[in-house]
């Protein structure tokens, strides 16, 4: 089974404590890795400054609201760069605005996902997330 490195790009201690949970209870291998805004997020991907290291993403965990650079202007500096734009991008966030999820397809997310409330439906959504795009799906 492949091993893949997922970046969590989310601000919300509660929610990256959840997801992470959720991952590891799969038993699929995989590396997560976390930034907590934005602008971590941009030079995770393009390795600048501490990121310098980092292991390209095959697939990006990305919330909708975010400090320094929100979840759509990551998506957008991301999908628009020729190197980085084949990266499957997922949109797991709270809004479930209309515009939102307009704006997210727009800017070519992968698919968008409205976290549900309850933790035990967030860790299961997280789990079908990760068994799609590890087992299923095949990643450049």
């Amino acid at each position: 089974m492949k091993s893949i490195t997922i970046l969590l790009v989310e601000d919300n201690e509660g929610d990256v404590l959840l997801t992470t949970e959720a991952l590891e209870s799969c038993k699929i291998t995989n590396t997560l890795k976390v930034v907590n805004d934005g602008e971590e997020a941009i030079n995770f991907v393009f390795k600048k400054g501490n990121f310098v290291n980092e292991k390209t993403p095959d697939l990006i965990l990305l919330d909708v609201n975010l400090p320094k650079k929100n979840g759509h202007e990551v998506l957008q500096i991301l999908k628009s760069d020729s190197t980085y734009k084949h990266i499957p991008i997922i949109m797991l966030t709270t809004s479930s605005s209309a515009l939102d999820i307009k704006k997210a397809y727009s800017h070519y997310v992968n698919c968008y996902i409205t976290k549900p409330v309850e933790p035990t439906d967030f860790m299961s959504a997280v789990s079908q997330i990760e068994n799609f795009w590890i087992n299923i799906v095949k990643l450049p």
